[in-house]
């Protein structure tokens, strides 16, 4: 297993490069150029800079996260060959400073969606939150004021270009089904897959966040079922699956254990978090710790160790603690408290193997 930690970019994140390499056992930072927008080719020198300042901290930058799908080739329109050429070429310039694995989603407008940035826990730290209820009771336009006016810094699937224009992506993707999904995506694969297969980058689609429709919008990415239906829409290796634990776990019905067995040939990428899940279906983020949620983490790492995982890894979204002003979810201290959790499973594991 080989650890990684998200950084946003200088001047977007209140987590440095000599924070993160500082954290026991990371070895790369996992990135993108979140200024770019979809769609848009991302520009050499952009792409150079991250580069450079991740290897002045010793960082390798071998994952990326994301380089978003334009909602055009998600609605299937037919402006997106255009936006698949950008995706290519962006794809080869990436291979040109020794990106191993771009993790990217096909989930219409919502990257994902938490109704509370900051819901306090009984220990008074706080965390993402989702409340079923108020979904139901609030307009799509309302929920995403309320999440991002308190927010100095981008949040990653929330950006303004892409919030500007709600309304009309709303509209156009009224009679789109998930079998259109399912076409549409199929369609992107066929396109990109033979180039990633050329440069040696594999494709990994993030679960949908969370695993079921929201505002009357499809989701294709939201179990075992359907993770193995993506996998199979192009048979390679370079189309697989960036496996998250917390994603996929807001449902009880998900058995990731079981799926990281099943598709251990095809995760070059593992998002490990925890959460809680409430009777009425709210869920909340807490630490990584298994007995703190609803998901084994414990017996996620096991499970990695025990099919001999060799990819890349990072502790998703933490709590926010001890007074850190960050971008929600995405604070230093419990991430790395994160990591450190999941190194002592892996090191309990491994310990067992060289007695």
């Amino acid at each position: 297993m080989r650890m990684v930690f998200r950084w946003f970019g200088e001047g977007n994140d209140t987590v440095t490069l000599d924070h993160i390499r500082q954290i026991p056992g990371v070895e790369g930072i996992v990135w993108a150029l979140h200024d770019v927008p979809a769609g848009e080719e991302w520009p050499m020198d952009k792409i150079l800079a991250v580069q450079a300042a991740a290897d002045k901290a010793g960082l390798h930058l071998d994952v990326v996260e994301s380089v978003n799908i334009h909602e055009d080739i998600k609605l299937g329109m037919p402006s997106r060959d255009k936006y698949i050429a950008n995706y290519i070429r962006t794809m080869e310039k990436l291979a040109q400073v020794g990106v191993k694995v771009i993790c990217y989603n096909f989930m219409p407008i919502f990257d994902w969606l938490r109704t509370d940035m900051h819901k306090e826990m009984e220990d008074g730290s706080t965390a993402l939150f989702y409340e079923k209820n108020k979904l139901e009771n609030i307009e799509p336009l309302e929920l995403v004021r309320q999440i991002t006016e308190n927010s100095a810094l981008t949040m990653p699937g929330w950006e303004p270009e892409r919030l500007q224009y709600l309304s009309d992506l709303f509209e156009a993707y009224r009679n789109v089904t998930e079998e259109h999904m399912w076409e549409h995506a199929r369609y992107f694969l066929q396109e990109i897959i033979p180039t990633a297969e050329r440069l040696g980058i594999r494709m990994a689609i993030h679960p949908d966040d969370p695993p079921w429709p929201i505002f009357g919008l499809p989701k294709i990415i939201t179990s075992q079922e359907n993770v193995r239906k993506y996998l199979n829409l192009y048979d390679s290796p370079y189309n697989s699956v960036t496996l998250c634990s917390g994603s996929l776990g807001a449902s009880p019905d998900n058995d990731i254990i079981g799926m990281i067995h099943e598709f251990k040939d095809r995760i070059p990428f593992a998002h490990i978090r925890n959460v809680k899940i409430y009777d009425n279906g709210d869920f909340i983020e807490t630490s990584h710790r298994s007995q703190d949620g609803n998901v084994d983490i414990a017996g996620v790492v096991e499970a990695y160790h025990d099919i001999g995982y060799e990819g890349y890894a990072r502790p998703d979204h933490g709590r926010h603690l001890w007074g850190e002003q960050c971008r929600p979810g995405y604070g230093l201290y419990d991430r790395a408290l994160g990591i450190m959790y999941l190194w002592g499973v892996w090191d309990s594991l491994q310990r067992r193997i060289n007695v």
